[in-house]
């Protein structure tokens, strides 16, 4: 578990199972319908969009001390290309700009560096700027421009990586060290 303190207070990263169906939900419920449509692709998120995320993606799930969820982050081989894990993050309104995505982001690249991927890629609207910003806090992306959306890749290895982070598997127990962002750092929305 990935505990993190942000201008919101504490919060804790740790991997999102089926059995957390009622807070992934909840918490969609709670964002806004543009929020949901730059991540999703439209406003209402199902039981079975989570099912299949879950099935074909490594997936967390920050919470507040209150044990609301805040963010949802998933990486996994959606394009099917070798060395190349997709990057999905959703951060509940409120709570945006706050360190919460950028750190789901960066347990994301650990994850994917230990399962041996090269590269994280997101496919994203161009006006996405706060996603865009967060890729670019990540490392050196390159953009590919595709219409009114952009496909970018961040290196995990080499110039221009993604900073390195311990993976949960390296430390005691599967915890990582506390991650501390101040107020106002960073875009955390995809």
């Amino acid at each position: 578990m990935l505990q993190l303190l942000n201008s919101a207070g504490a919060a804790r990263i740790r991997t999102a199972t089926l059995a957390d169906w009622p807070l992934i939900d909840a918490f969609h419920r709670s964002c806004s319908a543009q929020a949901l449509h730059r991540r999703w692709g439209r406003m209402r998120i199902t039981r079975r969009d989570i099912e299949q995320l879950l099935r074909h993606s490594s997936c967390w799930i920050a919470l507040h001390d209150t044990d609301g969820a805040v963010a949802l982050g998933s990486a996994g081989p959606v394009s099917r290309q070798p060395g190349v894990l997709d990057l999905g993050l959703q951060v509940a309104d409120a709570d945006q700009r706050r360190g919460i995505g950028l750190a789901l982001a960066r347990h994301a690249a650990a994850h994917a560096r230990s399962r041996g991927a090269h590269t994280l890629s997101v496919y994203a609207e161009a006006s996405n700027l706060p996603m865009l910003g967060l890729l670019r806090q990540l490392g050196h992306p390159t953009e590919f421009r595709d219409g009114a959306h952009l496909d970018v890749r961040v290196p995990l290895s080499g110039a221009g990586a993604v900073c390195p982070t311990t993976p949960a598997s390296a430390l005691p127990g599967g915890d990582l060290s506390a991650v501390h962002h101040a107020a106002g750092q960073g875009p955390d929305q995809p």
